[in-house]
């Protein structure tokens, strides 16, 4: 704070008349103007010395927000195949399958691949940048899970806790049992839904489209988009608690609210809302400067538009109310409900930091989020008996691919992945020290083979 307050002042020494040169941009990246702006500050020795010391502080910012890169020779890979990435990507632009996307994939620790296509907003003509922000829906999960882990590694959980150890109305639940003839009957939970449950989508709660999904209808709790909500996330949970869940917890992996009843533990143990936990525990540390719930006025203009495939081809403009698609809550919305399982506004590289964490053992440069042993448990399969997809299982938050020749798509036993319903994508590769990281705005999103694709020219320029 001290810091702005001295940049404030030195811009009113030193411009009196309100003049606008004197900015963070100009003073880190012009000398001649810090030079001057130094010797006009001769007379006043205190705020001469506030402003350096902040000169030098916000110098040393500027140079740790962005992730290192490295020419793609130099990580093992090849710059001639990367250009078959470059052009199946502008071809989904030039084709109209999507507005534009931002691809960042990074080795050992280095950014080799960084590169936006198309348009940001194509009817404004705006083009898509490398820091563009996207609605990364489910891939907030993620950071939801390391920071229940968090606050395992600081004593104030445990993630063999029962939910209803901070949330009472979940220490007796209930579950629909559909019947043959498409009816249901509700019986007891055979036990407390616990942390662990959440973080492996064992708790049996769906998105509210299971057998009883009338009373779901009922509640008003369906889908994952909680944008919109004049409500706090608590309390959205807590009447959930009351409605049938799925499956009994534990028996079967059900995809749904998990994350988000997790995110609403996290309020109750930390005594913090979601958004200012996450900014303490993750996004400040790790210089996510760009990662949001709900975006700044000021970024407005970085906000990528959502598109939906037309069924005879191209796309259209979502709306800007009214459905999950919808725009604008994430800049004119309450502002109120934090969703864990899918609120996150965010860049490539700010996602790309928060993976290379993840790779990196818990510790991304020289700050340390989490333990390598706390990470080790969260990239293992905790799925056991439980079915779920060929070759792979399911960590603390993340598919884990277990059977490359079950997965069959080009991977690394160990990789940890998983997306967004605005069709975004991420995976991480401990074998091969990699992640990437891809952002579009597109829904639904089942007419185009971009995610395999992507996978399989990732992999193919890998030369060492």
């Amino acid at each position: 704070m001290n810091i702005f307050v001295s940049t404030t002042q030195a811009r009113k020494t030193l411009y009196p008349k309100g003049h606008k040169c004197l900015n963070f941009t100009t003073l880190t990246q012009c000398p001649f103007t810090l030079y001057m702006g130094i010797r006009k500050m001769h007379k006043h020795p205190l705020l001469s010395r506030l402003f350096l010391l902040c000169i030098f502080a916000l110098s040393a910012l500027a140079f740790a927000q962005d992730m290192p890169s490295s020419k793609p020779e130099k990580l093992g890979l090849s710059s001639e195949r990367l250009q078959w990435l470059d052009k199946t990507f502008q071809a989904y632009v030039d084709q109209q399958h999507m507005s534009g996307s931002v691809v960042l994939a990074a080795r050992k620790g280095k950014v080799f691949y960084h590169k936006a296509f198309g348009l940001r907003d194509r009817e404004a003509n705006a083009p898509m940048q490398p820091d563009t922000i996207f609605r990364i829906a489910s891939q907030t999960k993620a950071l939801v899970s390391v920071a229940a882990m968090i606050l395992q590694e600081r004593g104030q959980l445990h993630i063999s806790d029962p939910v209803g150890k901070y949330i009472p109305e979940f220490m007796h639940t209930t579950v629909a049992r559909e019947q043959t003839d498409g009816s249901y009957t509700v019986e007891k939970a055979k036990r407390p839904i616990t942390l662990h449950d959440l973080l492996t989508h064992t708790s049996g709660v769906s998105y509210g489209y299971g057998p009883a999904k009338a009373e779901w209808q009922q509640a008003n709790i369906q889908g994952w988009y909680f944008a919109d909500r004049d409500e706090a996330i608590l309390d959205i949970v807590k009447r959930m608690a009351a409605l049938p869940f799925d499956a009994q917890p534990g028996e079967k992996w059900v995809y749904g609210y998990n994350t988000d009843i997790l995110g609403a533990v996290l309020e109750v143990v930390s005594g913090m809302p979601l958004d200012e936990l996450l900014n303490k525990l993750l996004i400040q540390p790790l210089d996510m400067r760009d990662t949001h719930f709900f975006l700044p006025e000021a970024k407005a203009n970085r906000l990528a538009s959502v598109y939906t495939p037309l069924t005879n081809g191209g796309i259209a403009r979502s709306p800007e109310q009214g459905t999950m698609d919808a725009q604008g809550h994430y800049l004119h919305g309450p502002r109120k409900c934090f969703s864990g399982g899918a609120g996150l506004l965010s860049t490539a590289e700010d996602y790309g930091k928060f993976l290379q964490m993840l790779l990196g053992g818990g510790k991304y440069r020289d700050t340390r989020i989490l333990s390598r042993k706390s990470v080790e448990l969260m990239l293992s399969d905790h799925l056991g008996a439980i079915p779920y997809k060929p070759g792979s299982g399911f960590g603390l938050g993340f598919r884990i691919v277990k059977d490359l020749g079950l997965n069959a798509e080009l991977s690394s036993v160990g990789t940890f992945r998983w997306g967004g319903a605005y069709h975004s994508s991420y995976w991480g590769d401990p074998e091969e020290a990699l992640l990437v990281v891809y952002f579009t705005q597109l829904r639904p999103n089942t007419s185009i083979d971009d995610h395999t694709k992507l996978r399989a020219l990732i992999y193919q320029a890998i030369v060492d």
